[in-house]
């Protein structure tokens, strides 16, 4: 079951809403238990049942419904948060779990490229650690993901990235893994022929437990389009293979991919603006069967959710 997106009441808590993955149908409401001193917050990924949530002044909270108990982590070791991404996986080998956070000190990638600091939190030690990266380029930039959260794909988490060569700024050229067992960087190659002049922006999620690398652009016809790329064989730059290409008449965005490949679609920012109507698609990627309207009524972060007895302790927890 997905868990749809924290969003805001009158009564200054947060809800996320449970609905089921075919289909979207809300099942439950659920309120974080946590007093958010901004009133929002977002999902940043979800894992074996635990939620990992950060509110607007970058406090970062771990939750698991099941045993009702919720932990805020400790305070971050980086400078400056100003532009951030956030990561969050499963650590296989230790059975642990890891927060990567990535801060620069501008959210425009001009030159000379702003300075990116990282930081890991491992939940064993309940501490946050600095990690650096070690490319041969002069500077590397990291995009947020828009609405998708950071998917965590075969042990690494993983980003789009500006990069910059003397002076010039190459940009997304390239996707950038970070492996959370040796917690190392590396570079994987995006599809070859995968952005032209129609190409507006690219974005990555989970598609089935693989990576997908999606291109949101204008149509050859009248309108826009998602193609959507899938990596069958994780680090196999000839594995990517293009799945398939959804049109639109009109702006959209990608939200999400559930469990069973169904893509989550916002669509017409501009008109929403306008008169506070949200609309939502889901779309089976295989019958290709559309469902208007689901059961979201706000600009939603999307995870995939499971129950679990994953167990939170230490300092900070609070059980409800």
């Amino acid at each position: 079951m997905p868990a749809s997106p924290p969003r805001t009441r009158s009564i200054n808590r947060s809800i996320c809403t449970v609905a089921l993955d075919r289909t979207f149908d809300g099942i439950s409401e659920v309120r974080i238990p946590s007093d958010f001193s901004s009133n929002v917050a977002d999902i940043i990924g979800s894992c074996n049942g635990l939620l990992c949530l950060v509110d607007y002044t970058n406090n970062i909270y771990l939750w698991n419904h099941s045993i009702r108990k919720f932990k805020k982590l400790p305070r971050t070791c980086l400078k400056n948060l100003n532009y951030a991404t956030l990561g969050f996986a499963y650590h296989s080998q230790n059975n642990d779990y890891k927060v990567v956070r990535i801060s620069s000190t501008s959210w425009l990638p001009t030159l000379p490229l702003p300075l990116s600091e990282i930081e890991v939190y491992t939940l064993s030690s309940d501490s946050w650690g600095r990690v650096g990266i070690d490319f041969t380029t002069n500077g590397v930039f990291f995009n947020k993901n828009n609405l998708l959260t950071t998917p965590l794909v075969s042990g690494a988490l993983h980003w789009m990235a500006v990069k910059s060569e003397g002076e010039e700024i190459r940009d997304c050229e390239m996707i950038i893994s970070f492996d959370v067992n040796s917690e190392e960087f590396r570079k994987l190659a995006q599809p070859h022929g995968s952005i032209d002049d129609n190409t507006i922006n690219e974005c990555l999620a989970s598609f089935k437990g693989k990576l997908a690398f999606i291109t949101y652009g204008h149509s050859e016809q009248l309108g826009f389009q998602h193609s959507i790329w899938v990596m069958r064989e994780y680090g196999v730059v000839e594995s990517w293979n293009k799945l398939f290409v959804l049109p639109f008449e009109t702006p959209s965005y990608c939200v999400a991919f559930t469990e069973y490949g169904s893509l989550l679609i916002f669509m017409d920012l501009c008109t929403a603006l306008e008169n506070g109507k949200f609309q939502f698609l889901l779309i089976d990627t295989e019958t290709r069967q559309e469902k208007r309207d689901p059961d979201i009524q706000y600009i939603s972060t999307v995870a995939a959710f499971m129950e679990s007895l994953v167990l939170l302790d230490g300092a900070n927890v609070v059980s409800y």
